[in-house]
């Protein structure tokens, strides 16, 4: 499980003394943590939905790297980069452009959706299947497009 392997990188960077892997894995604990106890009920998150936590903390330190960048604050740009750096190598490799139109395509094609009341359908199983693989905004708007016509 994927919770497993972020606590075992914790302890391992804490016997090293790498300050910041322990800070920003720290950081994903609690987030996950947050997302599990914020609901009526305790829940327990999927490693699919660990990646959808960790793939909107990569958007977050993406802003703010380009706030820091544009306002020349180096050192909390730096920061910033290293965050995204450590948090990516816990998410699966990134589809491109075109691997991503590709799978969209097959999965509509699978689904056999036809019309625009099937995005919701598709995007379902788009989020199941290539989860923190590719930006679902992006997607989004390619499903949309594919199934306007």
């Amino acid at each position: 499980m994927l919770r497993d392997e972020i606590n075992n990188a914790l302890k391992d960077a804490m016997k090293a003394g790498d300050k910041r892997r322990v800070s920003t894995l720290r950081l994903i604990n609690a987030d996950i943590l947050k997302r599990e106890t914020s609901a009526a009920e305790r829940l327990t998150l999927t490693d699919a939905e660990i990646l959808d936590v960790m793939g909107k903390m990569i958007k977050q330190r993406q802003e703010s790297l380009d706030i820091y960048e544009k306002a020349d604050r180096t050192e909390l740009a730096a920061q910033e980069r290293e965050e995204i750096e450590i948090i990516a190598g816990y998410l699966p490799k990134q589809l491109s452009d075109i691997e991503a139109g590709e799978a969209i395509s097959s999965l509509i094609k699978e689904l056999e959706a036809a019309t625009l009341k099937d995005v919701g359908r598709t995007m379902s199983a788009l989020k199941e299947r290539f989860s923190g693989q590719m930006d679902f905004g992006k997607a989004s708007a390619m499903v949309k497009k594919l199934l306007a016509g």
